[in-house]
C-alpha cells in the first residue's frame, strides 16, 4: 500500500513539473518572423529585428544579449551590446563601439532590435540575440553578409581594331565582394553584339574573331554582385587595314634617298680634300729652269762665230760703226727664247768700247777692210 501511494506521488510529481514547463515555455516568445540571413553593402545601415512577448509568470529580470556566435564551437561568443538591470551597455564591443544601438529607448517593452551603422567587412558574421526573464529563455540567430559593392570598372580593349583581326574588349572592377558579374551590351547602332562574340560573364570580357566595321559603337559594361552594380563605357572603332604595298614603296625610297645624300656627303669630302693636298704640294713645290742641250749652244755657237769672222773679213770702214749699233751676234737665239724675261743676259759691258776701237782708223791700221753687215732677227736669219 505504502509503494503504491509513491507510485502515485510520484507521477503527480511529474504531470505538476511538466504543466509547468509547459507554462513557462508558452509565457516567454520571440514573435520576429523576418528574414534570417541579410546581405548589406558596406557602409550601410542594418537592423536586426527581434520582437519578443512576456506573459505574468515571468516573474524575473530581464536581460537581453546579443551577441556574435563564432564558426568554431571551440571559441567562446563575443556580447556585442546588453540590457541587464534597466540599463543599456552599448560599449561592451569596442570594434563596434558608437555604431551599434538598440532600437528602442527602452527595450524591456518587448523590442530587442538593434542597428548597426557604418557596416564594415568585418561586421560579417552570426549573430544571436537572447531574451532571459526567469524562468524562461528564447534565442533567434541572424546571418549578416556585409558586401564591398563593385568598384567601377574600367574598360579596354585587347589586340588589333584593325580589320580582320582578333579584338578582345575587357571590363574589370578592382574592388567588390566576389562573386562579381558583369554583363556586355551594345548601346549604339542596332544594338546587337557581333555574331562572332563570345561573352564571358565571370572573366568580364568579349571575344570577337575577324572583326568587322559593323562591330564599331558604343559598348556598356555592367559589374554587379548582391549588394550593388556599376557600368564603364568603352568607344569602339574599327579601322581598315593600310596600304602595305604604299608603305613598303615608300619606305624604300626613303632608304634609297638617304644612302645618295650620304654618298653625296662623302664624294665632297673626299674631293675638297684632294683639292687641298694638291694646292699644298703645288706652293711647296722647287720650281728649276731646264739648261738647253749642249749640242744645239755649241751649233750655235759656232755659227755665230764662224758668221762673225767671215763678216768682219768682209767689213769696210764705212759700215763698221753699224756693226756696232747691230744686235750682237754672239748671243745665242734659243737661248733668248727658252730663258725667260727676267733671265735675259744683258750685253756685254765691252761691246761698246770694243765696237769704239774697231771704228776707222783703228780698223784701218790693223789691216781690216769695212763691210756692211747685214740685219738680223730674233731668230738669227738674215734680213
Amino acid at each position: 500500500m505504502a509503494s503504491g501511494m509513491e507510485r502515485l506521488t510520484s507521477r503527480m510529481c511529474c504531470v505538476l513539473l511538466s504543466l509547468l514547463l509547459a507554462g513557462v515555455a508558452s509565457a516567454l516568445e520571440i514573435t520576429s518572423t523576418g528574414q534570417t540571413t541579410i546581405d548589406k553593402a558596406s557602409t550601410q545601415s542594418v537592423k536586426l529585428d527581434c520582437q519578443f512577448s512576456l506573459a505574468a509568470e515571468d516573474f524575473g529580470p530581464l536581460d537581453i544579449e546579443w551577441s556574435l556566435v563564432p564558426s568554431d564551437n571551440q571559441k567562446d561568443e563575443i556580447v556585442v551590446i546588453l540590457f541587464s538591470g534597466d540599463r543599456v551597455y552599448e560599449d561592451y564591443y569596442p570594434p563596434m563601439k558608437g555604431r551599434v544601438h538598440f532600437n528602442a529607448a527602452d527595450p524591456k517593452n518587448g523590442d530587442a532590435s538593434i542597428n548597426l551603422i557604418g557596416l564594415k567587412s568585418s561586421d560579417s558574421g552570426t549573430y544571436q540575440c537572447k531574451v532571459k526573464k526567469a524562468p524562461g529563455i528564447r534565442t533567434k540567430k541572424m546571418v549578416l553578409n556585409v558586401m564591398v559593392r563593385p568598384s567601377k570598372p574600367s574598360c579596354h580593349t585587347e589586340g588589333s581594331t584593325l580589320e580582320g583581326k582578333n579584338i578582345v574588349l575587357r571590363c574589370t572592377s578592382n574592388e567588390g565582394t566576389k562573386p562579381l558579374q558583369y554583363n556586355w551590351e551594345k548601346t549604339s547602332g542596332n544594338k546587337l553584339l557581333p555574331e562572332s562574340a563570345v561573352m564571358d560573364p565571370m572573366g568580364g570580357t568579349i571575344s570577337v574573331r575577324n572583326v568587322s566595321n559593323s562591330a564599331s559603337g558604343t559598348y556598356r559594361c555592367i559589374a554587379t554582385n548582391r549588394v550593388g552594380s556599376e557600368d564603364c563605357i568603352l568607344h569602339l572603332k574599327v579601322t581598315p587595314p593600310p596600304n602595305t604595298a604604299g608603305i613598303v614603296a615608300g619606305s624604300i625610297i626613303a632608304v634609297l634617298l638617304f644612302l645618295l645624300i650620304i654618298a653625296l656627303i662623302l664624294f665632297c669630302c673626299c674631293r675638297a680634300r684632294h683639292r687641298k693636298k694638291y694646292e699644298k704640294e703645288i706652293c711647296n713645290e722647287i720650281r728649276e729652269d731646264v739648261p738647253p742641250p749642249k749640242s744645239r749652244v755649241s751649233t750655235a755657237r759656232s755659227f755665230t762665230v764662224g758668221s762673225q769672222r767671215s763678216s768682219l773679213g768682209s767689213m769696210s770702214p764705212s759700215n763698221l760703226h753699224e756693226y756696232a749699233l747691230k744686235p750682237q751676234y754672239d748671243k745665242i737665239p734659243s737661248e733668248e727664247y727658252d730663258r725667260p724675261p727676267s733671265q735675259i743676259p744683258l750685253p756685254p759691258p765691252s761691246a761698246t768700247s770694243t765696237a769704239a776701237r774697231m771704228s776707222g782708223p783703228n780698223l784701218s791700221r790693223m789691216g781690216g777692210i769695212p763691210v756692211m753687215i747685214p740685219a738680223q732677227n730674233r731668230d738669227g736669219s738674215i734680213v
